[in-house]
């Protein structure tokens, strides 16, 4: 039975390999119909790493990259100061406490992200201003300390925390290395609550509207981010452009769970669902990751939770991540922000000086949320055989390619790179890189391979003829 089966079997196989040969037509090798049609088509390989990208992922607090053992790099150095650190004396501003912050993190490779608090802990209000006889609160704070919180209601206070932010505003607005600066005008550490005054001030609602505004004036180019506990000014706040930050991530307490009684409510009254679209939805551990391991609290559920909400920053108070937690923190790190994979390029194997190089790309964003900063992806022709060598950059005059606008998903985006008429023929590597629009470096690392050692991935080879 066995060598019937096998009698059978070869003549069909036989008939198979030999028929197309004998009797089809020739069919063009790859290499053969990219000739003919002068296109090739390259897909770059996709890469696993975790990517420390500018406007994204684990902040560093009141310190900077590299100063905590056991915590991942980062890309935003979060710094906070109560009123009377920058205003120690009425109408003289300590900018150069800021000013060092913004120094010391672009060393670090870091911007900056701040926020001006009014009171909690210590006072935190300036002392001259309590002698302009300020109206405000005596209360005991968290840890037990004698405090002071003013009275948002008196007309003193919108007067002098509004001129601090005019102030604020006028030197720093569009300031580059500033990734996003916090409203922070109400309540305990400016978080829009009165949790430890008693009985708990009412504040006007013009009141409220106008701490608000006093931000949205004098930050017209630099990213505002609301508490989430701002209620009907979150609403606000978020439909003039600001994203939103929640202070208590990871609490998984019966009864006090934030994130399954508080949150989802507080977006869906403000109408906040859709903010991540347009800008950055940030969290702050409750606590610290260490102190969610003693308490044997879910990790995998709370970053679950961060990633439906498209967080793009996280802020773990530079508190060492837990041993056991490194791999669930990695593959967080991975998801959250954006993730940006080229798929494939499509582009002309010669060109003519003079003519348009066409090419058709398709883009991926990986990520749950778009990179906030516009990006200029840039192309340039660099000399074949000079792997480090400066390009000349190409573009499409007529094409606007607007990063900001990459939901998770893919982008199509057809460019004609226009070749300069003056350019020397040969043959060329076509890179890509995302750069900074404030320094003109590329500055975001994509998750595919061959990036060198300036920030730019090859592509492709070109030939240019005269």
């Amino acid at each position: 039975m066995k060598v019937k089966l096998a009698f059978l079997i070869v003549p069909i196989a036989y008939t198979f390999l030999l028929t197309p040969a004998c009797t089809g037509p020739k069919v063009s090798t790859v290499k053969e119909f990219q000739e003919k049609s002068n296109r090739r088509t390259v897909r770059p390989k996709v890469i696993d790493d975790v990517l420390y990208n500018p406007g994204m992922g684990f902040t560093t607090a009141s310190c900077f990259d590299g100063d905590v053992s056991g915590y991942p790099r980062s890309t935003i150095a979060y710094w906070g100061w109560y009123w009377n650190k920058i205003e120690p004396n009425n109408g003289q501003f300590r900018w150069d406490i800021i000013d060092e912050a913004l120094e010391k993190a672009k060393s670090h490779g870091q911007r900056v992200a701040i926020r001006i608090m009014p009171a909690n802990g210590r006072p935190g209000v300036p002392q001259w201003y309590r002698e302009l006889g300020a109206k405000g609160f005596d209360y005991t704070s968290e840890s037990g300390r004698k405090s002071w919180m003013p009275d948002h209601n008196d007309p003193l206070y919108l007067k002098y925390m509004g001129r601090l932010v005019m102030e604020f505003g006028k030197r720093y607005d569009g300031h580059p290395d500033i990734d996003h600066i916090d409203i922070r005008s109400l309540g305990h550490w400016g978080e829009w609550h009165f949790g430890y005054v008693q009985p708990r001030p009412e504040v006007n609602p013009e009141i409220r509207r106008a701490l608000v505004d006093i931000y949205l004036d004098n930050f017209k180019t630099t990213q505002l981010v609301m508490p989430i506990n701002g209620q009907e000014e979150l609403a606000y706040a978020v439909s003039k452009g600001a994203g939103w930050r929640a202070d208590c991530l990871g609490d998984l307490r019966a009864g006090s769970n934030h994130m399954e009684d508080k949150y989802q409510q507080w977006l869906d009254d403000a109408n906040a669902n859709d903010v991540w679209k347009q800008a950055p939805v940030i969290f702050e551990s409750c606590w610290v990751m260490q102190t969610w391991a003693d308490n044997d609290w879910d990790v995998e559920f709370i970053f679950n939770e961060a990633l439906r909400w498209h967080c793009s920053v996280f802020n773990n108070k530079s508190s060492s991540i837990p041993p056991k937690w490194w791999s669930a923190t990695e593959k967080f790190l991975k998801r959250m922000g954006y993730r940006l994979v080229l798929r494939y390029i499509t582009l002309p194997i010669k060109v003519r000086t003079g003519d348009v190089l066409k090419i058709e790309t398709e883009w991926e964003n990986l990520g749950v949320a778009p990179p906030y900063r516009k990006y200029v992806v840039a192309f340039r022709l660099r000399p074949f055989g000079h792997r480090l060598a400066h390009g000349l950059l190409i573009k499409d005059p007529n094409t606007d390619v607007d990063v900001r606008k990459w939901l998770p998903g893919k982008h199509q985006v057809s460019l004609d790179l226009e070749i300069p008429s003056t350019i020397e023929p040969g043959r060329y590597y076509l890179d890509v890189g995302f750069l900074d629009p404030y320094t003109g470096e590329p500055t975001v690392k994509l998750a595919i391979e061959g990036r060198d050692g300036q920030g730019w991935y090859s592509l492709s080879d070109v030939e240019i003829t005269k």
